[in-house]
């Protein structure tokens, strides 16, 4: 039995994320399990672009990715669904960041789309392919 299910959407797409949060919520609601969703803010800490920004402005971005991705999971799953989902918002790597989510809620199924348009028939997205290769839990992709 599937205890949490962890679905990685990309905010910055919510038209193509909808079809992904709503599998997400279907597997979940099916197996009973608490459903987590994240996304993550890149980190341009380590980049030369990072020189250019401050801490400040990787909080402020942080923060306004959690008020998007709550309206977002609002939006598709409406407010009863709503009010039972983690929202996560993570600095970092993509792929990184949902391996290190998924550990730390002990998921048991990663749910994420997967974003090359296209090429969909032929590829997984890098992020898609690195979960699915690295993860400890099963992954489920929606094309």
């Amino acid at each position: 039995m599937t205890q949490t299910v962890l679905c990685a959407i990309d905010i910055n797409r919510p038209e193509e994320e909808v079809k992904v949060l709503q599998m997400a919520s279907k597997l979940a609601e099916l197996e009973g399990a608490q459903l987590d969703v994240i996304t993550v803010v890149p980190d341009f800490g380590a980049t030369i672009v990072g020189a250019y920004f401050k801490d400040h402005d990787v909080k402020t971005a942080k923060d306004s990715a959690a008020k998007v991705l709550k309206t977002v999971v609002n939006n598709v799953l409406g407010d009863e669904v709503d009010v039972k989902v983690r929202h996560l918002v993570s600095v970092g790597t993509v792929y990184e960041e949902v391996l290190r989510a998924a550990k730390v809620s002990g998921a048991d199924l990663i749910v994420l789309g997967a974003h090359r348009p296209d090429f969909k028939d032929y590829l997984l997205g890098p992020n898609a392919a690195r979960v699915v290769r690295h993860s400890n839990c099963s992954v489920y992709v929606v094309r």
